[in-house]
């Protein structure tokens, strides 16, 4: 799986996304899936919901030329099947080297139906280059539906991962973007973001344990506050 950085987005996004790397090995189409539980749900280093715990679920089916589709949702566990956000996305990876791996994807993110969140359901073009599976470069662009226009929003990111010893790696990741929709008292066009964390996995399973950072993203009214720690855990299948 390529490195992918849980203050860039979503955990669960990152696994979903992360799926279609190895499809380039693949000998037939596959489906795949992954359950994780985290403490908060974190897009690029914003929460999106309060510190309280979150299931995420994730399903994908890959091909043998490189393809893949993938759906998944979040849902706050003391609020059992009211979906807080959903993610639908069709990506395509392939080699440019022995070392080097391109990948690009749509995303389309649609979140709770409090009218609060609405307003930040957006389509995304993202590209990532992966080095190894050690180094990961990432583009974006994101185009909100739901306040015309607003033209789209920009992201840029560098992720890290390292092996060390009993599965464990090192992570770690920066990255910067264009606020989707900045407060109207004060004006920070862009903010950046970072994370820094060890990974576990073995079988299937993988537990993540990250240290959020955040700078200059303002927190508009009625919004959560990020927890400094997010930890995940999830199982593959």
């Amino acid at each position: 799986m390529p490195t992918r950085s849980c203050a860039r987005r979503a955990c669960l996004v990152a696994l979903l996304l992360g799926g279609s790397s190895g499809v380039l090995h693949a000998q037939s189409s596959s489906f795949g899936g992954v359950v994780a539980v985290s403490n908060q749900l974190v897009d690029r280093g914003l929460a999106v919901t309060p510190k309280t715990p979150v299931v995420q679920g994730a399903l994908t089916w890959t091909t043998p030329s490189g393809w893949s589709l993938g759906l998944s949702a979040s849902s706050e566990t003391r609020s059992p099947g009211q979906i807080v956000e959903a993610l639908a996305q069709a990506s395509y990876a392939w080699s440019l080297s022995s070392d080097w791996q391109m990948q690009s994807g749509l995303l389309y993110y649609r979140y709770g139906n409090d009218s609060h969140w609405r307003i930040y359901d957006r389509v995304e073009l993202a590209a990532n280059w992966i080095y190894r599976d050690v180094l990961t470069l990432g583009v974006s662009a994101a185009q909100l539906i739901h306040t015309g226009g607003r033209g789209p929003r920009g992201a840029a990111d560098i992720g890290f991962r390292w092996p060390l010893v009993w599965n464990l790696s090192v992570s770690a990741g920066v990255g910067t973007a264009q606020y989707l929709i900045p407060p109207y008292e004060r004006d920070y066009p862009r903010y950046q973001y970072g994370h820094a964390g060890l990974v576990w996995e073995n079988e299937g399973w993988r537990v993540e344990l990250n240290h959020i950072m955040t700078e200059h993203a303002p927190r508009p009214r009625g919004s959560p506050a990020v927890s400094p720690w997010n930890a995940t855990v999830s199982r593959r299948f």
